[in-house]
């Protein structure tokens, strides 16, 4: 079998919320794929390990082996997705709904969930569940604001997109 043609594999950990949007839209897209778990607690956090940084240099879940490639950063992975596999859409065909997924999208991946990365809270000492609850309930109340102009069943209208996918797996995390 060509690396064209061979089943993706996906590296990632179980809590990740970027490697879970990941599994979200390969999912959606019904895209068989195989895992390769990487836990980011074990053994001081498998990432860190030179099997993986050969992967990944960013030492970060997800990665993604597809097509002969292997691609990191959540939004470059279901983009990449969309643009080869493009049914079902997970962006609308709207330029300016499109534009409102996005920036969506961007407020969490950038604005929120990079917050309360392990990496980051480690950093923060005792106050770090306390920091990153300001930080998650702040973005939150900024994202909502948005919502209340973009929402229709879904975080833009009434089809899911890649907001809904970078929404749902935040909001699990944010409760934990």
């Amino acid at each position: 079998m060509s690396s064209a043609a061979a089943k993706p594999i996906l590296y990632s950990y179980f809590r990740s919320s970027c490697s879970w949007r990941v599994r979200i839209a390969l999912a959606l897209k019904g895209i068989a794929y195989d895992v390769v778990p990487v836990n980011l607690l074990k053994d001081g956090g498998q990432q860190f390990s030179a099997e993986f940084k050969a992967v990944n240099p960013m030492q970060q879940v997800p990665a993604l082996k597809i097509d002969g490639i292997i691609l990191s950063q959540s939004l470059a992975i279901i983009h990449y997705l969309e643009d080869t596999r493009p049914i079902p859409r997970l962006l609308p065909q709207d330029l300016k709904k499109k534009a409102q997924v996005r920036m969506i999208a961007d407020h969490i991946v950038s604005g929120i969930q990079p917050l309360q990365n392990l990496s980051i809270l480690k950093q923060m000492g005792e106050k770090k569940m306390e920091w990153a609850q300001n930080c998650i309930a702040s973005g939150f109340q900024a994202l909502e604001q948005t919502l209340q102009h973009t929402a229709g069943c879904y975080c833009v209208g009434d089809e899911v997109s890649v907001a809904d996918l970078c929404l749902v797996p935040q909001v699990f995390n944010a409760e934990r």
